[in-house]
Protein backbone atom coordinates (compact mmCIF):
# COMPACT_ATOMS: atom_id res chain seq x y z
CA UNK A 1 0.00 0.00 0.00
CA UNK A 2 0.85 3.62 -0.86
CA UNK A 3 1.17 6.22 1.57
CA UNK A 4 0.03 10.06 0.62
CA UNK A 5 1.69 11.13 3.85
CA UNK A 6 4.89 10.68 6.05
CA UNK A 7 2.97 11.59 8.64
CA UNK A 8 -0.56 12.01 9.02
CA UNK A 9 -1.32 13.85 11.80
CA UNK A 10 0.70 16.68 12.93
CA UNK A 11 0.96 18.79 16.10
CA UNK A 12 3.46 22.06 15.68
CA UNK A 13 3.24 22.85 19.91
CA UNK A 14 3.23 25.56 20.97
CA UNK A 15 5.58 24.17 23.82
CA UNK A 16 4.61 23.61 27.39
CA UNK A 17 1.02 23.82 26.04
CA UNK A 18 -0.25 20.44 26.26
CA UNK A 19 1.31 18.37 23.71
CA UNK A 20 2.76 15.78 25.42
CA UNK A 21 -1.01 15.26 27.05
CA UNK A 22 -2.49 15.17 23.62
CA UNK A 23 -0.07 12.72 22.32
CA UNK A 24 -0.60 10.27 24.74
CA UNK A 25 -4.62 10.73 24.37
CA UNK A 26 -4.12 10.42 20.70
CA UNK A 27 -1.97 7.61 20.39
CA UNK A 28 -3.94 5.89 22.36
CA UNK A 29 -6.43 5.52 19.79
CA UNK A 30 -6.84 2.41 17.73
CA UNK A 31 -6.50 3.74 14.88
CA UNK A 32 -3.02 6.14 15.15
CA UNK A 33 0.17 4.68 15.55
CA UNK A 34 3.60 6.21 17.40
CA UNK A 35 7.18 5.62 15.99
CA UNK A 36 9.46 3.81 18.48
CA UNK A 37 11.47 5.90 20.97
CA UNK A 38 14.65 6.44 18.98
CA UNK A 39 17.05 8.42 21.68
CA UNK A 40 18.63 10.42 21.05
CA UNK A 41 17.46 11.19 17.58
CA UNK A 42 14.28 11.49 18.41
CA UNK A 43 12.64 12.63 21.85
CA UNK A 44 10.35 9.89 23.01
CA UNK A 45 8.15 8.18 20.51
CA UNK A 46 6.54 11.83 20.21
CA UNK A 47 9.02 14.42 18.53
CA UNK A 48 10.53 12.94 15.37
CA UNK A 49 12.67 16.70 15.18
CA UNK A 50 13.03 15.83 11.89
CA UNK A 51 13.43 19.28 10.86
CA UNK A 52 15.64 20.31 13.27
CA UNK A 53 18.01 17.89 14.74
CA UNK A 54 17.76 14.92 11.59
CA UNK A 55 17.31 16.54 8.82
CA UNK A 56 20.54 15.10 7.79
CA UNK A 57 19.34 12.12 7.74
CA UNK A 58 17.08 12.76 4.43
CA UNK A 59 13.13 12.06 3.51
CA UNK A 60 13.56 8.05 3.80
CA UNK A 61 14.75 8.22 7.26
CA UNK A 62 11.99 10.05 8.25
CA UNK A 63 9.70 8.14 6.11
CA UNK A 64 11.05 4.92 7.66
CA UNK A 65 10.49 6.36 11.26
CA UNK A 66 7.20 7.78 10.93
CA UNK A 67 5.69 4.52 8.71
CA UNK A 68 2.95 2.46 11.00
CA UNK A 69 3.74 -1.23 10.74
CA UNK A 70 -0.35 -1.26 9.21
CA UNK A 71 -0.60 1.16 6.50
CA UNK A 72 -4.11 1.86 7.80
CA UNK A 73 -3.06 3.57 10.65
CA UNK A 74 -2.54 7.01 10.85
CA UNK A 75 0.68 8.02 11.95
CA UNK A 76 1.93 10.91 14.33
CA UNK A 77 4.51 13.53 14.52
CA UNK A 78 4.32 15.81 17.57
CA UNK A 79 7.08 18.31 17.73
CA UNK A 80 6.75 21.93 18.88
CA UNK A 81 9.84 23.51 17.11
CA UNK A 82 7.94 22.56 13.89
CA UNK A 83 5.93 26.03 14.56
CA UNK A 84 8.67 28.02 13.24
CA UNK A 85 9.89 26.26 9.80
CA UNK A 86 10.71 28.42 7.46
CA UNK A 87 8.97 28.41 4.10
CA UNK A 88 11.05 26.07 2.41
CA UNK A 89 11.09 23.89 5.52
CA UNK A 90 7.34 24.28 4.96
CA UNK A 91 7.41 23.27 0.68
CA UNK A 92 9.06 20.50 1.97
CA UNK A 93 6.07 19.05 4.55
CA UNK A 94 3.58 19.62 2.07
CA UNK A 95 5.67 17.85 0.09
CA UNK A 96 5.81 14.92 2.22
CA UNK A 97 2.63 14.86 4.38
CA UNK A 98 0.16 16.96 1.41
CA UNK A 99 -2.70 15.60 3.01
CA UNK A 100 -1.85 16.08 6.99
CA UNK A 101 -3.85 16.90 9.49
CA UNK A 102 -2.32 19.74 11.56
CA UNK A 103 -2.87 21.06 15.18
CA UNK A 104 -1.41 23.96 17.01
CA UNK A 105 -2.66 24.51 20.81
CA UNK A 106 -2.27 28.33 21.83
CA UNK A 107 -1.20 29.30 25.22
CA UNK A 108 -0.97 32.59 26.72
CA UNK A 109 2.37 33.29 25.39
CA UNK A 110 3.39 34.53 28.88
CA UNK A 111 2.13 31.59 30.83
CA UNK A 112 4.00 29.55 28.26
CA UNK A 113 7.16 31.45 28.62
CA UNK A 114 7.42 31.06 32.13
CA UNK A 115 6.02 27.52 31.98
CA UNK A 116 9.01 26.68 29.10
CA UNK A 117 11.81 28.74 31.51
CA UNK A 118 11.01 26.97 34.38
CA UNK A 119 11.55 23.54 32.15
CA UNK A 120 14.77 24.49 31.01
CA UNK A 121 15.61 25.27 34.84
CA UNK A 122 14.94 21.99 35.67
CA UNK A 123 17.32 20.47 32.70
CA UNK A 124 19.53 23.19 33.33
CA UNK A 125 20.15 22.27 37.38
CA UNK A 126 19.98 18.56 36.86
CA UNK A 127 16.34 18.38 37.98
CA UNK A 128 17.24 20.23 41.44
CA UNK A 129 14.35 20.38 44.11
CA UNK A 130 12.30 23.00 43.51
CA UNK A 131 13.12 24.97 46.73
CA UNK A 132 16.95 25.18 45.17
CA UNK A 133 16.09 27.27 42.51
CA UNK A 134 14.77 30.48 40.95
CA UNK A 135 14.49 32.87 38.60
CA UNK A 136 16.43 36.13 38.78
CA UNK A 137 16.50 38.48 36.21
CA UNK A 138 20.23 38.35 35.41
CA UNK A 139 22.42 37.20 32.27
CA UNK A 140 21.89 33.82 33.41
CA UNK A 141 17.77 34.49 32.88
CA UNK A 142 18.35 36.35 29.75
CA UNK A 143 20.78 33.08 28.39
CA UNK A 144 17.73 30.41 29.14
CA UNK A 145 15.33 33.02 27.22
CA UNK A 146 17.48 32.58 24.05
CA UNK A 147 18.42 28.97 24.84
CA UNK A 148 14.20 28.17 25.28
CA UNK A 149 13.86 30.38 21.95
CA UNK A 150 11.15 32.15 23.81
CA UNK A 151 10.15 34.65 21.10
CA UNK A 152 10.11 32.06 18.30
CA UNK A 153 7.81 29.82 20.30
CA UNK A 154 5.28 33.13 21.20
CA UNK A 155 5.64 34.32 18.09
CA UNK A 156 2.07 32.34 17.59
CA UNK A 157 0.67 35.00 14.61
CA UNK A 158 3.30 34.91 12.15
CA UNK A 159 3.80 31.10 12.84
CA UNK A 160 0.16 30.85 11.95
CA UNK A 161 0.04 32.56 9.07
CA UNK A 162 2.67 30.69 7.29
CA UNK A 163 1.51 27.27 8.58
CA UNK A 164 -2.43 28.50 7.05
CA UNK A 165 -0.75 28.72 4.04
CA UNK A 166 0.15 25.49 3.06
CA UNK A 167 -2.27 23.56 5.43
CA UNK A 168 -5.80 26.19 5.86
CA UNK A 169 -7.40 23.47 7.20
CA UNK A 170 -5.32 23.70 10.41
CA UNK A 171 -6.65 23.12 13.70
CA UNK A 172 -6.30 26.09 16.45
CA UNK A 173 -7.03 24.88 19.90
CA UNK A 174 -6.93 27.24 23.18
CA UNK A 175 -4.95 25.61 25.97
CA UNK A 176 -6.77 26.91 28.53
CA UNK A 177 -10.70 25.62 26.76
CA UNK A 178 -8.74 22.88 26.56
CA UNK A 179 -7.62 22.57 29.84
CA UNK A 180 -10.97 23.38 31.09
CA UNK A 181 -12.71 20.34 29.53
CA UNK A 182 -9.67 18.18 27.78
CA UNK A 183 -12.11 15.28 26.81
CA UNK A 184 -14.45 17.75 24.42
CA UNK A 185 -10.85 18.90 23.36
CA UNK A 186 -9.54 15.79 22.53
CA UNK A 187 -13.25 14.70 20.79
CA UNK A 188 -12.57 17.93 18.51
CA UNK A 189 -9.11 16.59 17.80
CA UNK A 190 -10.63 13.05 17.08
CA UNK A 191 -13.22 14.92 14.46
CA UNK A 192 -10.60 16.90 12.88
CA UNK A 193 -8.26 14.04 11.87
CA UNK A 194 -10.78 11.56 11.02
CA UNK A 195 -10.54 9.13 14.33
CA UNK A 196 -13.66 7.72 15.21
CA UNK A 197 -15.35 7.84 18.54
CA UNK A 198 -18.72 6.92 18.27
CA UNK A 199 -17.90 3.55 16.93
CA UNK A 200 -15.33 2.38 19.85
CA UNK A 201 -16.34 0.06 21.89
CA UNK A 202 -17.35 0.90 25.48
CA UNK A 203 -14.35 -0.18 27.29
CA UNK A 204 -12.06 1.53 24.63
CA UNK A 205 -14.16 5.41 25.25
CA UNK A 206 -13.82 4.64 28.99
CA UNK A 207 -9.78 4.38 28.24
CA UNK A 208 -9.78 7.19 26.56
CA UNK A 209 -12.00 9.34 28.52
CA UNK A 210 -9.87 8.64 31.35
CA UNK A 211 -6.70 9.32 29.89
CA UNK A 212 -8.56 12.86 28.18
CA UNK A 213 -7.89 13.54 32.51
CA UNK A 214 -4.11 13.12 33.08
CA UNK A 215 -1.93 15.68 33.83
CA UNK A 216 1.69 15.11 31.81
CA UNK A 217 5.12 16.71 32.45
CA UNK A 218 4.48 19.31 35.65
CA UNK A 219 7.19 21.48 35.96
CA UNK A 220 8.13 22.81 39.39
CA UNK A 221 6.90 26.13 39.93
CA UNK A 222 10.46 28.24 40.91
CA UNK A 223 10.49 31.37 42.14
CA UNK A 224 10.18 33.84 39.75
CA UNK A 225 11.34 37.57 40.36
CA UNK A 226 8.85 40.24 39.22
CA UNK A 227 11.70 41.96 36.98
CA UNK A 228 11.96 38.81 35.15
CA UNK A 229 7.84 39.25 34.83
CA UNK A 230 7.86 42.44 33.73
CA UNK A 231 10.65 41.44 31.11
CA UNK A 232 8.48 38.88 29.46
CA UNK A 233 5.23 40.77 29.49
CA UNK A 234 6.96 43.58 28.18
CA UNK A 235 8.71 41.78 25.28
CA UNK A 236 5.98 39.53 24.49
CA UNK A 237 2.73 41.95 24.57
CA UNK A 238 2.45 42.74 20.79
CA UNK A 239 2.42 39.00 20.54
CA UNK A 240 0.05 38.20 22.30
CA UNK A 241 -2.35 41.20 21.18
CA UNK A 242 -1.41 39.75 17.73
CA UNK A 243 -3.05 36.19 18.34
CA UNK A 244 -6.12 37.39 20.21
CA UNK A 245 -7.06 39.85 17.35
CA UNK A 246 -6.22 36.46 14.88
CA UNK A 247 -7.93 34.39 16.98
CA UNK A 248 -10.83 35.82 19.27
CA UNK A 249 -9.05 33.85 22.06
CA UNK A 250 -8.89 35.24 25.35
CA UNK A 251 -5.96 34.40 27.74
CA UNK A 252 -6.02 34.61 31.06
CA UNK A 253 -4.00 32.44 32.33
CA UNK A 254 -0.91 34.61 32.97
CA UNK A 255 -3.06 37.56 35.08
CA UNK A 256 -2.07 36.01 38.48
CA UNK A 257 1.50 36.79 37.54
CA UNK A 258 1.21 40.81 36.02
CA UNK A 259 -0.63 40.73 39.27
CA UNK A 260 1.83 39.47 41.73
CA UNK A 261 4.58 41.41 40.07
CA UNK A 262 2.99 45.26 40.41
Amino acid sequence: MTRTNAVDILCIGAQRAMTSWLHQAVSAHPGTWAFPAFDPLTSTSKEAHYWDWNHKRGRDWYRVLTRPLDDALLSLDFTPEYAFLNEAQLTECKHLNPQAKVIYILRDPLARAISALRMHTVWATKHAAADAASLTYDKTFLERCRKARIWDHGAYAANLARWRRYYPDMLVLNFEALGADPLAGLRQVYDHCGLDWDGLDDETRAALSERAQRHVWATPRYALDADCVNFLSGTLWTARAEIEAETGFAFTEANPYLEAAR
